[in-house]
């Protein structure tokens, strides 16, 4: 294990002790009750999706069969539940909350909605707003895999979003290729001289969340500049890149261009793909350097 996974293991580990204390789920009971965070989830799944099979209670929660078993016993015997067999399967057993079981649900549900508003109402307007969005952040990058991609639509910059095309391209290419300060400041340079009377640009989101970007540059000589393309890679393999590239061609020739070009770097092999896909062609490439890391530029043209 590198030292820079070790410190980012050690980072979230605290991140887990902190919150696992703050909201007491090291207690006995959870939120002074006498159930424990497991038996609390288990009549959480139950309040939403009652009657349930054990074997599906089970599968869901993850849960040793023995352990789910102790629990659902305990509940049986507080009148918490009723157990019946299957009218599909006689053989697997039906779960479904009583009267009882519902209110003290019900309870437990008032209690926890009550300590996070607590939680909350300690911290300013926008403060609430990072920590819930960190929050969904979180969620979003440990079930990237589990989630069924949404649909995103493709629409016009707003106000923010250039500042944010300026952000991601330099997180992104930093974090993924060592691209340095002065690649943040050519990106920044190329927004800074969009003029949106001749030119334009759009944004993939889906959700609220941007997703990608791409931009179109009209240039004085029959021309024009595909620029900015980029897709988060928590969107990639959905097909944004192609879209946002066609988005651009189709602007080209309605606004008259004879010819788009483009700039690019050969690492880029998924943009590259998009371009030879929709008809680009490698005109030029040489070497080059960008915070010393080597680099191949090139250029690409298409025919209108």
């Amino acid at each position: 294990m590198s030292s820079l996974t070790e410190a980012r293991v050690s980072e979230v580990r605290a991140f887990n002790r902190f919150y696992t204390q703050l909201i007491g789920v090291l207690q006995a009971g959870m939120l002074d009750s006498p159930y424990s965070l497991t038996e609390g989830r288990v009549l959480f799944e139950l309040a939403h999706a009652e009657p349930m099979e054990t074997g599906e209670l089970r599968s869901l929660l993850d849960l040793d069969a023995g352990y789910l078993s102790r629990i659902l016993t305990r509940f049986d015997a507080e009148g918490l539940i009723r157990r019946e067999r299957s009218a599909a399967d006689a053989r697997k057993q039906v779960v479904r909350l009583t009267d009882k079981g519902s209110a003290t649900y019900a309870d437990l549900d008032r209690r926890s909605a009550a300590q996070i508003e607590r939680l909350l109402s300690g911290l300013p307007e926008a403060d609430q707003g990072r920590l819930v969005g960190g929050m969904a952040t979180i969620r979003s990058l440990l079930t990237a895999g589990e989630r069924r991609p949404e649909p995103y639509v493709i629409r016009p910059p707003r106000t923010g979003d250039l500042g944010w095309v300026v952000q991601r391209h330099a997180d992104l290419y930093s974090g993924e290729y060592g691209w340095g300060t002065a690649f943040e400041q050519t990106v920044a340079g190329i927004v800074a001289g969009l003029d949106f009377t001749k030119d334009a640009g759009w944004i993939a989101e889906a959700g609220g969340e941007r997703l990608g970007c791409v931009f179109y540059v009209r240039e004085d000589d029959g021309q024009a500049k595909l620029r900015m393309l980029l897709v988060e890679p928590s969107a990639r393999g959905m097909g944004i890149g192609r879209r946002l590239v066609e988005e651009c061609l189709r602007h080209a020739r309605a606004d008259g261009r004879e010819r788009i070009t483009l700039w690019t770097r050969d690492c880029l092999v998924s943009a590259r793909r998009i371009y030879q896909a929709a008809g680009f062609r490698l005109a030029a490439e040489e070497k080059g350097a960008e915070n010393g890391v080597e680099v191949t530029e090139q250029w690409w043209t298409l025919d209108l």
